[in-house]
């Protein structure tokens, strides 16, 4: 049971009172000035111990006893206009009810907003039928580390452990469409030359993979709309598409990449360093691509969807 931090009596005050009164035979006034309450209170808590004995001493639930419900032919006339997508207040004028009761039975099914009468759009997926059809590429922005900070050690005085201001470092990720095998890159910034130099060393590693790229998807940063970076495409070979603007989604492999490696490496444990951060996703990439089991895979590593399933150049 949660007591006001105010109560001026608990279960067991309210015991002690009516021990004094009926065993020691203390005047009601005299115990409702030792305990700083009323003599009205002694009394009820008194009255209420003859009536019920200990358990009738506990606070008693707010909530009437009786709780007055609409007639189930009122509530599905509200129903029935409220699928209608009329609203609340015409729906309460025209069944003479107050507003309050039309609002109180929307909210009861779930019709309180008229959103929830359309039906939900549909899930849209798609998965291409072999590796190299479609790769996604995607940045993230992480911060530099110089030293464990104030929320793993709890110092928060002076200037211990303050970093702010040392800058910003870049994850580049590429992960197939079909088989989600990912191949990552932590680079200074996110320029044009960055994005496309990335894109070289990511073909290459899928092809020492077998896993011939047709395809890539980026989203509408700079430097993919760059016309080098369509060039730099061009010359590999593949076809470069875009998502639509403000619609990520699109991208959602490689969105939801990012997600994991965030959760199970990025910050997965306090770095000391930087360096120390990039040394560990080698590591964390290896486990991704050849042992841990993908959900979208029925329960197999990545590497197990390729034609050609010779082991990673980082598996030894």
């Amino acid at each position: 049971m949660n007591i006001h931090k105010n109560a001026r009596t608990t279960p067991h005050s309210r015991l002690l009172m009516v021990r004094r009164v009926l065993e020691r035979k203390q005047p009601a006034s005299r115990v409702a000035a030792d305990f700083g309450v009323s003599e009205r209170t002694v009394r009820k808590w008194l009255a209420r111990w003859r009536a019920g004995g200990e358990p009738a001493l506990h606070d008693r639930s707010s909530a009437p006893a009786r709780q007055r419900r609409l007639p189930a032919a009122q509530v599905a006339a509200i129903e029935a206009l409220r699928r209608q997508r009329l609203t609340s207040p015409v729906i309460a004028r025209r069944l003479g009810l107050p507003l309050s009761t039309v609002g109180g039975v929307l909210r009861r099914l779930g019709l309180g907003r008229l959103k929830s009468l359309d039906a939900p759009a549909p899930v849209v997926r798609y998965q291409r039928q072999y590796p190299g059809e479609l790769v996604h590429i995607d940045t993230k922005k992480l911060g530099k580390i110089a030293g464990i900070g104030h929320r793993i050690t709890g110092r928060r005085s002076g200037m211990v452990n303050r970093h702010r201001g040392i800058g910003w470092e870049y994850l580049h990720v590429a992960v197939d469409d079909a088989s989600r095998l990912a191949y990552t890159e932590i680079l200074p910034n996110e320029s044009k030359a960055s994005a496309i130099a990335f894109l070289g060393r990511a073909l290459a590693w899928f092809a020492r993979h077998g896993v011939d790229v047709e395809r890539v998807m980026t989203d509408n940063g700079n430097a993919y709309r760059s016309h080098d970076f369509r060039d730099a495409c061009a010359s590999a070979g593949v076809r470069h598409l875009r998502t639509r603007p403000y619609t990520p989604r699109t991208n959602g492999k490689a969105e939801r990449f990012l997600q994991t490696v965030m959760r199970e490496c990025a910050y997965a444990q306090p770095f000391q360093s930087s360096h120390e951060r990039a040394a560990a996703l080698p590591r964390w990439l290896h486990l991704y691509n050849v042992h841990r089991p993908h959900t979208a895979l029925a329960g197999q590593p990545p590497i197990s969807r390729l034609t050609v399933n010779n082991l990673l150049g980082n598996d030894s």
